[in-house]
């Protein structure tokens, strides 16, 4: 959506009537009070101009012609993008069953033509509110489903996301035969960073990793904390080959970045199928017990 995306710009009221004489009284009022005004002169002009600019509030007529108020009310709401949007509907007649209906669709409110100003202005006011109050409750849920999401340390996607998006890459593979492959990173003796230096250093040193691997990774591939010391890499179309070159750049970034190593552990669809993570698992183990620093990707065991 397009328009009014500045945050300093007045609320922007869309008016949809075919009458010129009724649009002109009601921009006049609108403008007065400080709201940027649109028109529309049909329904689906009001459609149209909706889905295009970031409008706060609708005033629309009930009775124009061709695509009526209702019709165009349904088409709005139906549409993900106007659907929130409230719409105030105008009428000559008042509060008959026409408006009635409307509401009982979806309309905010009703308001009757010509209207007084301070009707006018305080109606438009109430549906600006609402709006502003929906956008902000939807801001913060955004926040909110992005917390939960997040490792809080290392600012990486956290088990939970991870965990969902590798249920979707191996789906995918398993629906289509391609490859993917799951790398997981275990930081080597992290336990003696801590003792050493602190919880806090240890932390920085995982902060530090984190940004090494994020640097390392492909764009296509996701990365994320585990737990503890523990990272993933979910790789899709990934051969076991590709999985291993991408395993050891890995390791040797962290290596040369970071005042610690890695050991890494990898394993690939195509050989194993879905027990991927289990193996990538016990191929980390194996690379432990090789003497730590070193890549693990085979297939199973």
């Amino acid at each position: 959506m397009q328009g009014n995306s500045d945050r300093c710009a007045p609320p922007l009221v869309l008016v949809a009537d075919d009458s010129a004489a009724v649009r002109a009284v009601l921009r006049g009022g609108l403008e007065t009070a400080g709201y940027g005004v649109i028109e529309a002169r049909t329904g689906q002009e009001a459609i149209d101009q909706a889905g295009s600019n970031d409008v706060s509030v609708i005033l629309l007529d009930v009775e124009m012609p061709v695509l009526d108020g209702h019709r165009t009310l349904a088409a709005l709401k139906a549409n993900p993008s106007t659907r929130d949007v409230p719409v105030v509907f105008l009428s000559d007649r008042g509060a008959g069953e026409d408006l009635v209906q409307a509401l009982r669709e979806g309309a905010h409110d009703y308001l009757r033509t010509p209207p007084e100003p301070a009707e006018l202005v305080a109606r438009v006011g109430a549906a600006n509110r609402m709006k502003q109050l929906q956008d902000e409750l939807r801001r913060r849920a955004v926040e909110l489903e992005q917390v939960s999401r997040t490792d809080h340390l290392t600012r990486l996607p956290n088990r939970r996301h991870v965990e969902e998006r590798l249920r979707a890459v191996l789906a995918s593979a398993l629906r289509h035969g391609h490859p993917a492959a799951v790398l997981v990173v275990d930081v080597d003796h992290f336990k003696s960073v801590n003792d050493q230096r602190g919880h806090a250093a240890g932390d920085q040193v995982l902060v530090q990793i984190a940004s090494t691997l994020a640097a390392a990774v492909r764009a296509e591939d996701i990365l994320g904390r585990w737990g503890g010391e523990e990272f993933i890499v979910v790789a899709a179309h990934t051969t076991r080959g590709a999985a291993a070159v991408l395993a050891e750049r890995l390791r040797s970034a962290v290596e040369t970045l970071t005042p610690v190593t890695v050991s890494v552990g990898g394993a690939c669809t195509a050989e194993v199928g879905l027990r991927v993570v289990d193996v990538a698992d016990a191929n980390l183990y194996a690379a432990k017990t090789a003497g730590r620093n070193c890549v693990v990707v085979e297939g199973a065991r």
